[in-house]
Formats: structure tokens, sequence, C-alpha cells
């Protein structure tokens, strides 16, 4: 539950009229099995009257600004003063209320906002001068700037214990947006307000892994995306990676297109439930990974080059990683295709396995010889499984025939494995001869062995395997067929799996939405031809111009695709961040003449409240010019950032041919007054400060005799990039880095011409 169950955003409050009685609603959910997890913010609203803030003031509980006075920062309901968690005093205040608050029906709390962010602020937080009266042992009264990276793990510490208080005898379940090095004792984790654009569905599983290697396990992103508006086929990549995540949730701003599951057509919906369906199988190995986590420190995920430390070439693959001994392989580009692409694996043996669903929008799945693992029945939700549930196991031998696993069983709840109420079961097989032997060969704690029926399902690679059953803890013998018998049954699943492949209905990438003022999208490039040039722009793909033609010389000017390099523009500091492939909307066409467009104007969502426009023009004053004037604007500010956005810079990225290399080069005269010639064998060069070009640089084609040349504001370029490449150069144009308001967007305008040369 978000903070729209609150009165006012009142922390510790229900909306009375539309949370009439929350215990209730929870009754309800339970029976369908759902769980209740309650926001909570640490900014509480500045209001006499109200009891939290009353009982905060009585017991002196404030973050104090420099001259001893309650710090009041704007956040949702206005202004609001902020705990000082550093006190054991404020910890104990703030479990209390937790206490009190979880009689309500609350089964798990959301800790948001806990940097602690605040609204109106260029920083986003508290001033940094703020003062924090910290118990002795953390480090006594110190400013912000001491405490600030800790605040949001003390607040999770507080709130966490609060749950305990409640209920001692149950394990309390709190997520935080904020945390730090010790905060996995308390919380889980995510990876903040994520952009729905294929760049952070690739982002989320370096970022999940190394929150990982951070000491966090439990981790993972919003899927689909918080901000801006998935497409079917985002969301359904997403889902089926992110169902193996550690941490598995879905979450998206205000004002955003619905991202649940059946919002995105028959296709996508389907892929989900598979997805989720594969998540409930493997529960039984993400738990046993959990009690690992939790006795030796090993991540729950982990990279890939886990299983390879010598090969450095897994440490550059960013769509794979590991559940254990299971090799988790997405898809997480646009144009990716899973079953095109070379699947880099570890040394060793790895077999591929399905639950007879392989998908092309679902990542695929390895299982490392010499490993065993334990898998469930798919079940609606946890609370409908039973400890007398078939256990699978699935086995890859090694070379040596020989294979192990673990399966660690509790109640589920509770403390009772601290006392020993627990079950470790390693599992071991062997081949011998034409039988392969499986037998439980270690046992740890005094949780009875549930009576059960086991499934051995024994791999053979390209999703064949040899399947039987017997019963769990007694000694299984499974014959191993001959040679050619066991060609024939991998032959007949390789057919299967290809089938079931080639055959699976493809999730549309788009669902035919329109654009952000209702402007349908056309799959036509918009032509603008006037003056001395031929522009095509495709607002699909990024708004991306994909031919610079100027028509007196016939030079094509753009190194181009449809869907990738040309001209475009990103919204930070990363290549192809978010602003290069989105959907754009033609907002305005301006004709200046019948058959001649003189100007263009997009706009792109970017997630955020950010919007990215776009206005390409061609002067008439100066026909040999055309422009561009580019501008990142706070439309609607999401959750968070009050005022302000996220951290972007506006980044031109034109990408331009090079008709004669060995005979280009750009050339400009520097601020400071020096010339500058940057030849392809100088590599990458970035220029700043009085190195930069003084509002005017060129790409000179000796051969042709001509020179591209780009004009700006110098005002509004921070930094100028040029990078060279096979055939083509880049020159960069990027704006300074900061957050925007509606008032203070971030431009850049600039302007082409040709000119000829000596």
């Amino acid at each position: 539950m978000d903070i729209d169950y609150m009165d006012g955003f009142r922390c510790f409050t229900f909306d009375k009229e539309r949370f009439p009685d929350p215990k209730s609603l929870v009754n309800d959910l339970h029976q369908s099995g759902f769980k209740a997890i309650w926001m909570l913010d640490p900014g509480i609203k500045k209001e006499n009257g109200y009891y939290v803030y009353d009982s905060g003031s009585e017991n002196d509980i404030w973050t104090q600004t420099a001259d001893g006075k309650p710090y009041a920062g704007e956040v949702w309901p206005g202004p609001c003063v902020f705990p000082d968690y550093t006190q054991s005093k404020a910890r104990l205040w703030w479990a209390n209320l937790v206490k009190d608050f979880i009689s309500n029906g609350v089964d798990g709390i959301w800790n948001d906002m806990n940097e602690p962010a605040v609204f109106k602020t260029v920083t986003k937080t508290m001033p940094e001068s703020n003062i924090h009266r910290g118990d002795t042992d953390l480090g006594g009264r110190q400013n912000h700037s001491h405490y600030h990276n800790v605040y949001g793990m003390l607040m999770a510490q507080s709130t966490y214990k609060g749950m305990k208080l409640a209920d001692e005898k149950k394990r309390p379940f709190v997520l935080t947006r904020a945390g730090f090095v010790g905060s996995q004792r308390y919380a889980a984790t995510w990876t903040g307000d994520n952009l729905s654009t294929w760049e952070h569905l690739h982002m989320s599983i370096p970022m999940a892994i190394q929150l990982g290697l951070s000491g966090q396990p439990l981790a993972g992103p919003d899927i689909g995306g918080y901000a801006g508006n998935a497409t079917p086929q985002l969301f359904g990549r997403w889902m089926g990676v992110g169902s193996m995540f550690p941490f598995c949730r879905g979450h998206s701003e205000r004002d955003t297109t619905d991202h649940e599951p059946w919002s995105f057509g028959d296709e996508c919906e389907e892929v989900c439930r598979v997805a989720l369906q594969r998540r409930y199988r493997i529960l039984p190995l993400i738990y046993t990974l959990f009690y690992f986590a939790h006795t030796e420190g090993i991540p729950v995920a982990t990279p890939t080059f886990f299983a390879d430390t010598k090969d450095l070439e897994l440490r550059t693959h960013e769509n794979s990683f590991m559940l254990g001994p299971l090799l988790v392989y997405a898809s997480t580009g646009k144009d990716q295709e899973l079953y095109e692409m070379q699947h880099k694996l570890p040394k060793g043996i790895w077999l591929d396995f399905d639950f007879e669903d392989s998908h092309p929008d679902l990542p695929a799945l390895y299982l490392k010889g010499g490993s065993i693992i334990p898998v469930a029945p798919p079940h609606q939700h946890v609370d409908e499984a039973t400890p007398t549930d078939d256990l699978s196991l699935l086995v890859a031998l090694d070379e040596h025939g020989k294979a192990e696993g673990s399966l660690y069983e509790d109640d589920g709840d509770g403390y009772e494995y601290t006392k020993g109420g627990y079950l470790l079961t390693t599992y071991f097989a062997e081949r011998k001869s034409s039988t392969v032997v499986v037998k439980v060969s270690k046992t740890e704690g005094s949780f009875t062995r549930p009576n059960r029926r086991l499934h051995v399902q024994l791999l053979l690679g390209k999703c064949a395997k040899i399947e039987a059953w017997g019963t769990d803890g007694e000694v299984l013998q499974i014959p191993i067929p001959s040679e050619n018998e066991i060609s024939e049954l991998v032959l007949a699943s390789e057919k299967r799996s290809k089938f079931r492949i080639e055959s699976a209905k493809r999730i549309p990438e788009s669902d035919g939405a329109l654009g952000h003022k209702g402007t349908e999208l056309s799959q036509t490039p918009v032509e603008m031809k006037s003056g001395d040039w031929l522009l095509k722009v495709v607002p699909w793909i990024g708004g991306r111009i994909i031919s610079m033609q100027h028509l007196p010389s016939g030079t094509e000017w753009l190194h181009s695709r449809v869907d990738v390099n040309g001209y475009e523009e990103y919204s930070g500091v990363e290549y192809r961040s978010a602003g290069c492939s989105e959907e754009y909307s033609v907002i305005q066409r301006d004709l200046e003449q019948a058959g001649e467009l003189e100007s263009l104007n997009l706009e792109g969502d970017i997630g955020g409240g950010l919007i990215l426009e776009r206005q390409i023009y061609v002067s008439r004053k100066n026909p040999k010019l055309f422009g561009i004037n580019s501008a990142i604007v706070a439309r609607n500010v999401g959750a968070g950032s009050g005022g302000f956005s996220r951290l972007v810079c506006l980044r031109v990225h034109p990408m331009f041919n090079l008709l004669h290399p060995t005979e280009s080069y750009v050339a400009f005269t520097a601020i400071g007054g020096s010339h500058h010639e940057v030849w392809p064998e100088s590599g990458e060069q970035l220029f700043e400060g009085n190195l930069r070009p003084n509002g005017e640089w060129m790409l000179v084609d000796k051969g042709l005799g001509l020179a591209l040349v780009n004009l700006f504001d110098i005002r509004e370029v921070y930094k100028c990039l040029v990078h060279w490449g096979t055939g083509m150069v880049n020159l960069e144009l990027w704006s300074e880095e900061r957050p925007v308001a509606k008032e203070c967007p971030l431009n850049i305008r600039h302007k082409y011409e040709v000119r000829a040369i000596p």
C-alpha cells in the first residue's frame, strides 16, 4: 500500500473514507493469499493536534537545525519534521508507534523516502548542517553529513524493532529504499524509482547482483519500471527476469498506464503467468539459498563469473546471473532475441532445461553439472503449499557421474529454527554402471521429515530428462537407457523445445497506445524538406533523425538506421540512457508552403514526470541552416521528487558519416583561444572548461571540400565529446548535470550548416 491509504499523507493514519476498516480489508486479502505491506515515511506532518507530531515534540526527538530548532522540510503532507533515529529514545518512540500500527492487520512495512528525501531542495535531502544528537556509541552529536548514509538503515532498524514488539514470534518483513552496510539484518531493499525503459531492465540485473555482493541478499527492482509507461514486450521480458530475483515485486507511479500483467494483452499475460509459476516452482531453492546467505553470507543471486572466476570475459556479461548452481540467461535488449544470441556459459557441464514452458520472452535456464536443486509444484500463493507436497529434485551429473545439492526447510515463520527446529537435507546422486542412485547423504536439525513422494528428474540436456518416483528419505534407483536411447530422447526433446519456441505467441513490442497528447505515432518517417536540407525523423523510436541530407551537395551526413544511431538524445551521462528509444509524439507541424515542412515539434516521456522536448526547424532568415532546440522539462514529478527531478543531463549524440575517413577531422577554436584539429587516430577526447569550442566546431571533409558546422550557445553546453568509430564520428554536446523543475529546465539549442572550405 503506497501513501494514498493515509489521511492526508499523515503516517500511522488511514483515510476514513477509502480505508474505513483496514483490519477487515486485510482479513479479506488473506483469504486470497495476499499479504498487506503498508508504507511509512520518516517525514511527519508538522501539525498541532496530529498525535504523532505532538508525541514526537513532547519527547524531543526531531532532527534539529544548526541553531537547535526542529528542522522542517517539505514532503508529501507539506511541512514535515523528521525523527532523529540516531537517538535510542527516538528509535524506541518510532518502534512503539509501529507496534500499535501493526494491530490494524499490517503484515509488513515499507519504508520509503528515507534517505531522507525532502522536496523543493536541489540536493533532495535535508541540509548537511542539520544536527543529530546521536547516541555516544554511534558517534554522538554530529551534523547530518556524518549520519546521512545511515539514516535509512536506522529507520529500518526501528521499524523492525516495532514489528518484533508487536509479535515476537513472527519474523518482521520490512522493505527499505535507503540502506547501509548491515541493513540486511532488518529489511529487504529495492533498487528505487527506476524507469520503464529497456536500459533500466538491463541495469536491474547488475544492480540486484551488486546489492547481493554488498551484503543485501533480498533485493530486486520495480518490475516493469516505476516511472513511465512500459510496453507489453518490455513488461513481459522484465517479469521473466524479475520473477527469478530474490525480491520480486511490481510497482508504478500514479498517472502511468496500468502495469498489471493483464493490462498488456493476452500474450503478455500468459508470459507473466508462466514466469510467476517458475518462481513458485523454484521457491524451495530460493529459500535454501537464503539459509546459506544467513549462515555463510553467500548472496542468493550471484554473478555468472562466480561459476568460473578465471574466465574474465564472464565479468562483462550483464544479462545472466546465478541462483546457486542455476544459471538464468535473459534477453534484456529491445532488439535481442534470446535464442538467436550466443549463450556464453562458464566452463564445465551446463544442462539446459525447462518446465515445458520455454518461450522467446522468458529466460533460458541451465543447471551446472554436479548439482541437485529442489523444486515444488506451482501454487497461487505459499499458504497453499504443505510439507507433504511432492518434492522434485532436478539432477545434473558432472563428468564423474556425481551430483549433490541441499534443501532447507522450517516452519516458514517464527524462530524455532534458532533452537534446531529445521531440516537441512543433503541429497547425493551417483551413476553406478547403468543405474543412477539418489539418496540422502546427510541431514541436520530436529525438524521431522515430511511423509511425501519424491520425484527425481535426471537432466540430459536440450530439455530432455529421465524421471523416476520414490519416497523422500529412501534410496531411489533410476535405470539409465542405452546411449542410442538417450540420443533419441535428447533429439526428440530438442525438437519439441524448438517447436514450443517457434510456435509461441510472441508479445508485441507496442500495444498501439497513443502518444502523450493523443497524437498517433506514424510508422512512416516524417520528412522535412526546406531550404538546403532534407531531413527524415522517426518519432516512434526516440524521435531520432535518421537522414540529414544537404541538397546542394547531395551529401548524407548521418550514419544511421531506423532503430539506432543517427541523431539521438539522452537524458543522462550514461550511453543510451532514457530518451533515445522511447516513443515520441508529434505535437505540431508547421508548413512553410505546400510540400515543405518548416518545423517539427516532438516530445517523449522519459519517466519520473520528465519530458524531453525537441523542435527541429529550418530557419526562414537563413535557409542554409537548420536548428534543433531541445529541453528536459519537469511536467509531473513523481514520488520522492518534490518539485525537483532525478539527476539528469541533456546529452546530444549525433553520429556522422565519414565519407573520406583519412581526410576528415574536427576543427575548432577553444574558449581560451587555442586552436584544435582532432583526427581519428586521436581516439575519444572530452573538452571541458576553456578547452570547449567557443560556440562552434566543424567536421571537415577535405575530400568533399566541405565542412559540417555545428553552432551552439556555450552557456548551455558544459562538455563537448569527440568519439571516432569505423566510418563514423560522434560530435556530442552535454549540458550540465542537475535536477530540473518546472521553472528551470535543461536546454541545448544548436544549429547545423554546410560550408565550403579552401
